[in-house]
């Protein structure tokens, strides 16, 4: 496993979300980024989580809702790394991923797209 601490990381998910184009960053709507450190005990090897309402699905009713949220989870993502560069582009991947979904893509594309 490898060791960094939750600041280390959080910049990590910073620094992948900075790597968004300008475009696509434009188009997000009430959604924010957070990072934990473990994903419910039920699913323990989960990177990343998206929970809200994909701006595809989105219609004339959506207004004053909560913002959806990404959360992106450092334990299982340091478990399975053994070096900074495995930990940035893991995280990298893992962020792409979750807001894919806040678009509408949905897993089986994520997975030809090569962010599975």
């Amino acid at each position: 496993m490898l060791e960094m601490t939750r600041e280390e990381f959080e910049e990590l998910v910073a620094e992948a979300l900075d790597l968004i184009p300008p475009e696509l960053t434009r188009l997000m709507d009430n959604v924010a980024v957070f990072v934990e450190d473990e994903p419910a005990a039920d699913r323990p090897g989960l990177l990343g989580l998206y929970e809200g309402t994909p701006l595809t699905e989105r219609g004339e009713w959506y207004a004053g809702v909560l913002p959806d949220r990404i959360t992106i989870y450092r334990g299982p993502i340091l478990r399975m790394c053994h070096s900074r560069e495995e930990a940035v582009a893991q995280a990298e991947v893992t962020v792409v991923h979750e807001i894919a979904h806040h678009f509408g893509i949905d897993d089986e594309r994520l997975d030809q797209l090569g962010y599975g």
